[in-house]
């Protein structure tokens, strides 16, 4: 569990999943009238009227099951891409795989017509998608099948449902284009960030490896001859950052990028820039 863990939930999954509890209990109490799922859902014939509805249309569910379904969606793969994501880029994560579902649905509502899209399916298989992405053969329980499936081919089998369905233009009340956009919103996030740490890996190693760092003893020995002797703090300050550096190159020569945590990748990225404001 992290260190912000309830009941197996990170931060912003627990947040998440209030937030659509809540939301439900107004719908069956307060709200009744079909009216505020209407203001609330993303209908894409009048997106560009109600542009809020891009990001509101994830936390409005068309009934118990549907909502219980995402929950526990929510519930086994968030906290795990949360704690590897880190809680803010996790949440940005989730909203644009939501968005980037309801995008998807305008863009092909003249094909695909839609008359309205409620819950947060879209977002949650983009956040499935992130779990299958950073442990792909991670053994997960279907019921009623007799052994775990793993990641990678649950979520391949999502998507590959989904786009049959959508491309039959099924009339069963799931918004397929919604679930593909998300899918494909995360697809694109994950390759780009996967792209950036990559990029920021090779700066570094290849500043490191070219020995255009300076190291502390040289550094320490020419200060000595301009401006006398440097204080021993900034000396071990950067004996330190020089073995972080090798610690970071290190990790992911034996796990790969993707296994760095938050903190690391935020290192390895500072590292990137400073490097390249020095050029």
């Amino acid at each position: 569990m992290g260190p912000q863990r309830m009941y197996g939930l990170t931060l912003w999954v627990r947040r998440l999943v209030v937030a659509n509890l809540l939301v439900f209990l107004l719908q069956m109490t307060v709200f009744v009238d079909p009216r505020f799922a209407e203001a609330l859902g993303f209908a894409p014939f009048a997106a560009l009227e109600r542009p809020w509805t891009f990001v509101t249309y994830l936390f409005v569910h068309a009934g118990p099951l549907h909502l219980a379904f995402n929950l526990l969606m929510l519930w086994f793969f968030g906290s795990s891409v949360e704690a590897r994501m880190g809680g803010k880029p996790f949440f940005l994560y989730y909203l644009l795989c939501g968005i980037g579902g309801a995008a998807f649905s305008f863009l092909l509502t003249q094909w695909v017509p839609v008359q309205l899209i409620v819950g947060a399916s879209g977002a949650i298989l983009g956040v499935a998608l992130a779990f299958a992405w950073y442990w792909p053969n991670h053994p997960v329980h279907v019921f009623p099948l007799p052994e775990p499936v793993p990641a990678k081919w649950l979520v391949t089998f999502f998507v590959a449902l989904d786009l049959v369905l959508a491309a039959a233009g099924a009339s069963d009340g799931v918004a397929h284009l919604a679930h593909l956009g998300g899918v494909g919103t995360g697809l694109l996030v994950l390759k780009g960030q996967a792209w950036r740490l990559r990029r920021a890996e090779r700066e570094v190693r290849q500043t490191s490896e070219s020995s255009v760092l300076v190291t502390p003893s040289s550094q320490a020995s020419r200060n000595r001859n301009t401006r006398g002797p440097r204080p021993l703090r900034s000396d071990q300050k950067e004996l330190r950052t020089r073995a972080e550096i090798d610690r970071v190159l290190d990790k992911i020569s034996a796990t790969g990028v993707e296994s760095l945590t938050p903190a690391e990748r935020k290192f390895l990225a500072e590292m990137s820039r400073r490097m390249r404001t020095k050029h």
